[in-house]
């Protein structure tokens, strides 16, 4: 066996402090009657088949001497709003769970209230591992409670796990106040064709080139407003496809490998991205029959709109946005006949050229003739031709 290198402590928890763990309080309750409690933060899976995981105790820790003697434990995996929790274990040496809820899971083991999972398990060997032990367990059962965000500990603190959007809501803040200030300038405008059409008519921004954002909703007689100003919604399709299409292939590739579609769908988008450069404006189509055919979406972009939400939540949104029941195959408007149509929508310029904002027309009238159509679509190049020559006048003349 080769010698063991020397180095100095710090240095090892230096550069293993740069590599992220999750965190997890073990419970159980000794043959005693004490319920006991310890912070982990070294867990991992181990195996599928049997069923193991494993955590790494100190060889000096009292309690996990104590777990050692309990016929099963616990394990909660932390949501990163529990750190308090955490930190109330680290720092007792007795009566750990004291003012916290928890109740018994399967095998009687404390279950702490608002956590993310929790596992039941049974220790299956204790393995000697330098100044730690690893305690192999074997899963008699488990669930997720609580999906959200874990609880991780990097670099010497604790934090939470944050997607890639969520980061562009957090550094992009400043820019969606800005283009909500901006579109105080077209409000008029967004009033004026809402009454006018009876319809939500609404001005999008694009955060970050993953996100939109309403920067300003006006509603016509009768009809409810959908989104609030500064609400996020994740750029995959079929949303925001119009900006989509004045980018390059590539990127367009990039968006339609972002969605939960099949073949044929992204056959029709691709189509769709077409017709936008060509046209400079997209339409959806309703079923027939269904009364808000958009309810499974706005409930998904809701949901994206959390701060908490997960990986395993995006994936859901993605296969909810995915699965509304709205044709996106575009078709040639004939005057004499009538349309359901769920939303137009086209792109804003700023005075470079490039696509920054979206107007959006939504809740239109069902059963409207072709030609009125028509209209609908010539007014909204109109208004888009507006918004250009209004919203950026201040920095065309900076």
């Amino acid at each position: 066996m080769a010698a063991a290198t020397c180095f100095e402590p710090s240095t090892f928890r230096e550069v293993m402090g740069h590599y992220p763990t999750g965190v997890v309080i073990v419970t159980g309750v000794h043959p005693d009657g004490e319920a006991l409690a310890m912070i982990v933060g070294t867990f991992t899976s181990v195996s599928m088949e049997p069923p193991l995981v494993a955590f790494l105790p100190m060889c000096s820790s009292y309690t996990f001497a104590r777990l050692r003697e309990c016929e099963s434990l616990c394990i909660n995996v932390l949501t990163d709003e529990q750190e308090a929790i955490g930190r109330t274990i680290a720092s007792r040496r007795h009566d750990k769970l004291a003012g916290i809820n928890w109740s018994p899971c399967s095998s009687g083991a404390p279950m702490l209230h608002g956590s993310l999972a929790w596992l039941d398990v049974h220790l299956d060997r204790v393995i000697d591992a330098g100044d730690h032990y690893i305690a192999l367990c074997a899963i008699d059962d488990m669930a997720v409670n609580n999906p959200k965000a874990p609880l991780i500990f990097f670099q010497g603190g604790y934090g939470g796990f944050a997607v890639p959007p969520l980061l562009a809501r957090i550094d992009h803040d400043n820019d969606i106040i800005g283009a909500v200030q901006q579109a105080s300038r077209g409000r008029h405008l967004l009033a004026s064709i809402a009454t006018k059409h009876r319809c939500e008519a609404s001005l999008l921004t694009v955060v970050d080139q993953v996100e939109l954002a309403a920067v300003a909703t006006a509603v016509g007689d009768g009809v409810n407003p959908r989104d609030g100003l500064g609400t996020r919604v994740p750029i995959i399709p079929p949303i925001a496809d119009v900006w989509v299409a004045e980018l390059s292939k590539e990127a367009q590739e990039e968006w339609l490998a972002k969605g939960a579609i099949d073949d044929e769908t992204r056959a029709t988008f691709r189509d769709r991205l077409e017709f936008a450069r060509e046209h400079g404006y997209l339409m959806s189509f309703l079923p027939s029959g269904k009364l808000d055919p958009y309810r499974e979406l706005h409930a998904a972009t809701h949901r994206y709109a959390d701060d908490r939400v997960t990986p395993t939540t995006q994936r859901e949104i993605k296969q909810s946005i995915a699965e509304v029941s709205v044709s996106y195959r575009m078709r040639d408007i004939v005057a004499e006949q009538e349309y359901d149509v769920g939303m137009l929508v086209a792109t804003v310029h700023d005075p470079d050229g490039r696509p920054c904002r979206m107007l959006r027309l939504a809740q239109l009238p069902r059963g409207t003739s072709g030609a009125k159509v028509l209209e609908w679509i010539e007014d909204l190049r109109a208004a888009v031709k507006e918004l250009e020559a209004t919203l950026f006048v201040e920095a065309a003349h900076a």
